[in-house]
């Protein structure tokens, strides 16, 4: 009886590493097709990639501003009014850009009027001076004159002389109109930017507000605060970067041109001022700027294209090109990015070839 149940113990167990066996040989084959296999980029999609080769190049240190679109003062004109009187037929409104010599306004004034009625005086004074210098000429040939009348007589016809010309040159600076109006004429060409008067206004010299102001906007200033933290790292001609709200996918450049070295009492910054040219009228005054300064520093570090660079999971990442169509992830410390330029401090090294487009649709497949 012993034997019978040894013999069935023996069999049970043979049946159980029989069956274990065969199902391990079965099972091999699935998980080797589970094994995973390593992305390798299609020749089609490889075609279009940019390779780029890891270099090194000058560390740019950059510093974002704010600041606000100024006129350029330099080109900037203030008209104010040269006699009194009545305001009439104003030819120009806010805006409107107008020529060197161009007129502005016409003002209907009595002193005008006082300058065309001494002109006719001094006219017929010159005249009458010259009559009697000329009798007076005469006289001394005949011996009926001395030389002390001549002499008179020669130096009021030199005043009458030089009265008109200054009347004359008073009328000359208003085309020589008679007619009692003062033409108001623009100084430069350039826009109209400020206008302070309307038809019948009555102005007098003495008022101290400006009738018209011009500028010309072919170049413009910006006025971009520095707070006291980065003084030390803005320079005098330091390049910048300018972009603003409106032109959001534009960028314009300049330099500073001037550091006024003061701090505002008020909000505890620098300001600095920026020459953009302005060509085409894009920039317009009181825009909101945003300035990128940068300048170099005398260090050298490894940068790459920010289009190589993936952040995902709170880090960066490259994709290092192996060749034969195969990539690595590859983690990356970065120091700073500046436009289209990223600088790396670890991860890859001078001379590795990076993936530096369609990035994060590769980055999505290796990691699916």
């Amino acid at each position: 009886m012993k034997n019978i149940m040894l013999k069935k113990w023996i069999s049970a167990a043979f049946l159980i590493i029989v069956s274990f066996f065969s199902l391990t040989a079965c099972n091999e084959p699935a998980e080797k097709k589970e094994e995973r296999q390593q992305y390798v980029i299609p020749d089609s999609l490889l075609k279009t990639l940019k390779i780029d080769t890891v270099q090194t190049c000058p560390l740019v240190d950059a510093i974002t501003l704010t600041g606000m679109v100024d006129f350029n003062q330099d080109k900037q004109v203030n008209i104010y009014p040269l006699v009194s009187g009545n305001v009439e037929d104003i030819k120009v409104q806010l805006g409107d850009y107008v020529q060197k010599g161009q007129e502005l306004a016409v003002i209907k004034s009595s002193e005008m009027a006082g300058y065309s009625n001494s002109l006719v005086n001094a006219q017929t004074n010159l005249a009458v001076a010259k009559k009697n210098l000329d009798a007076q000429r005469d006289l001394f040939k005949s011996g009926l004159a001395s030389s002390l009348d001549v002499n008179n007589a020669e130096a009021n016809y030199q005043q009458a002389v030089a009265q008109l010309e200054m009347i004359e040159r008073i009328l000359k600076i208003n085309s020589n109109n008679t007619q009692g109006n003062y033409i108001i004429k623009a100084p430069i060409s350039g826009f109209i930017v400020q206008k302070n008067i309307t038809n019948n206004t009555a102005i007098r010299t003495d008022n101290g507000n400006n009738l018209f102001t011009i500028s010309d906007l072919k170049d413009v200033w910006i006025y971009a605060n520095v707070y006291e933290s980065n003084i030390s790292k803005i320079h005098l001609g330091d390049p910048v970067d300018v972009t603003t709200i409106s032109y959001p996918n534009r960028i314009f450049k300049g330099r500073i041109d001037k550091m006024m070295n003061v701090l505002d009492p008020t909000n505890k910054v620098m300001k600095v001022k920026v020459v953009l040219p302005n060509n085409d009228y894009a920039l317009k005054p009181q825009m909101f700027a945003s300035i990128l300064v940068t300048n170099k520093e005398n260090k050298q570090s490894i940068c790459i294209s920010s289009k190589a660079l993936v952040f995902d999971n709170s880090r960066y990442y490259v994709l290092k090109y192996e060749g034969n169509g195969k990539a690595v992830i590859t983690p990356v410390e970065v120091i700073n990015t500046i436009g289209d330029k990223t600088y790396i401090a670890s991860g890859i090294n001078v001379g590795d070839q990076i993936i530096a487009s369609q990035a994060i649709l590769i980055y999505d497949t290796l990691n699916n």
